[in-house]
């Protein structure tokens, strides 16, 4: 079994989870009564397994930008006294997202 945390649960230098656990239920939940409807109505689960994953997709594509979005405030401020510190540890949260980014797999 794999364990999981919830995003606030996450190591610094680890990658957060994309779901909080109940996010994540949800969508597994989803997933077993379309997948258990297979036998009966085969061509609705191919399309309500279309509409989760579509669900999933803009789910995972609002967090990130969100998640941009909290990076650049952390330095965009428009104030030109943060200091060197502030911006090496918003390079490293940048880091830890370029690094999420690319660990997703199609």
């Amino acid at each position: 079994m794999v364990e999981q945390h919830a995003p606030a649960e996450a190591s610094s230098e680890g990658l957060e989870p994309l779901f909080e656990d109940e996010a994540a239920r949800t969508f597994r939940s989803r997933w077993q009564v379309i997948q258990g409807k297979f036998v009966d109505d085969p061509r609705d689960s191919v399309k309500q397994a279309d509409d989760l994953v579509a669900d999933i997709i803009k789910s995972v594509t609002m967090s990130f930008a969100d998640r941009r979005i909290g990076l650049e405030k952390q330095w965009n401020s428009g104030d030109n006294n943060i200091s060197t510190e502030d911006m090496r540890l918003a390079l490293k949260r940048y880091r830890s997202f370029f690094e999420r980014l690319l660990t997703l797999e199609s």
